[in-house]
């Protein structure tokens, strides 16, 4: 059961302070972008790969898809993820970044545990949801955020899951930065998408609606918060 939430120290006035009207600029100069063949590869391969193809399709929603999933999907349970933990460990000059002002997204880097939130996809027509989520959660090549099926324990027990981690071998990895350094790029990053405050307040305030306390995520929030204050 969900406890009532804590106060946050990150808010949308502190959000508001940060955000520019941002014209998107395209993919970052010397990046190359995912193309449609590149999208059906890996829908290929993910479903090859499908370790329960006669069981109903499940994802694990760690941060933004938690709160815009953007994808059909049959209610959500809690899970929890062992063996990775969230990190603002993927540099970024697009959508919550720009060349200006870049940024840090989420995803899942190695070790550590991870609560999250775990969705049926509807059966039939898997390619057509895997090509829709894939866009969405990967632009670049080489590609950032991988679709990798892992194990996920569940109040019934532990299921495979559809899960996006860290590739550490693409050049925008940005490895395990100190809260403060992720704080001073949080507190000013800002794309056409809107900025990584938000994204980060976005994120902590769902998660604590959910009684999933991510005390790494806690911290970084009330430092993001107090170097918005201070410019």
């Amino acid at each position: 059961m969900a406890s009532e939430p804590r106060t946050i120290s990150l808010t949308s006035e502190h959000v508001a302070k940060v955000h520019k009207d941002m014209v998107d600029g395209g993919p970052p100069a010397g990046l190359t972008p995912q193309t449609d063949e590149d999208y059906a590869e890996w829908v290929e391969k993910v479903l090859a790969s499908h370790p329960a193809p006669d069981r109903p399709t499940q994802l694990f929603a760690y941060g933004s898809l938690i709160w815009r999933p953007e994808i059909e999907h049959r209610g959500e349970r809690e899970a929890s993820l062992t063996g990775w933990h969230r990190s603002f460990c993927l540099k970024q000059w697009r959508f919550r970044g720009s060349p200006e002002y870049p940024g840090l997204m989420m995803s899942l880097d190695r070790g550590g545990h991870c609560q999250g939130v775990m969705f049926e996809l509807p059966e039939g027509d898997l390619e057509t949801r895997f090509n829709q989520l894939f866009r969405r959660e990967f632009t670049l090549k080489p590609i950032t955020n991988i679709p990798t099926w892992l194990e996920v324990e569940t109040s019934t027990g532990k299921e495979n899951a559809l899960v996006f981690v860290m590739n550490k071998e693409c050049p925008q990895y940005a490895g395990d930065l100190p809260p403060e350094d992720v704080a001073d790029i949080l507190a000013q990053s800002c794309g056409h998408l809107g900025t990584g405050a938000d994204y980060l307040l976005n994120t902590v305030t769902q998660l604590e609606r959910r009684g999933m306390h991510d005390e790494g995520l806690w911290e970084l929030q009330k430092l993001v918060a107090d170097r918005i204050a201070l410019d």
